[in-house]
């Protein structure tokens, strides 16, 4: 599973994640954490990734456009990295099926 983690979300998610999800990124780390969201969707769907993001905004565009990409929405308020990177590590299992699942495009991790 390849995760690109949007900007409001640490860079440093990408290394603490490896083991589990090998190939992520971060929009920092492509150059595109000052482009816009649909920039940032259609880079996703081109290169398969899963949008990782702690706003509404990929949602919104699933429901608008469909998926590829898949978006995973954590929605976890005020949080620090560790939280985000526990919420995906205790997640892992539902995230596989959810990738597995060709009907659900946004998958809420609380």
């Amino acid at each position: 599973m390849k995760l690109l983690f949007d900007h409001n979300l640490s860079p440093r998610l990408v290394r603490r994640l490896a083991d589990l999800y090998p190939d992520s990124s971060h929009v920092f780390l492509i150059g595109l954490d000052c482009a816009s969201d649909l920039t940032v969707w259609m880079y996703a769907q081109t290169h398969n990734y899963i949008i990782v993001t702690k706003d509404s905004d990929f949602s919104d565009i699933s429901v608008l456009r469909g998926f590829p990409p898949k978006v995973i929405w954590m929605r976890l308020g005020n949080c620090t990295a560790s939280d985000v990177e526990q919420s995906l590590r205790n997640g892992y299992a539902a995230i596989d099926t959810f990738v597995s699942d060709p009907t659900v495009g946004v998958l809420e991790l609380l």
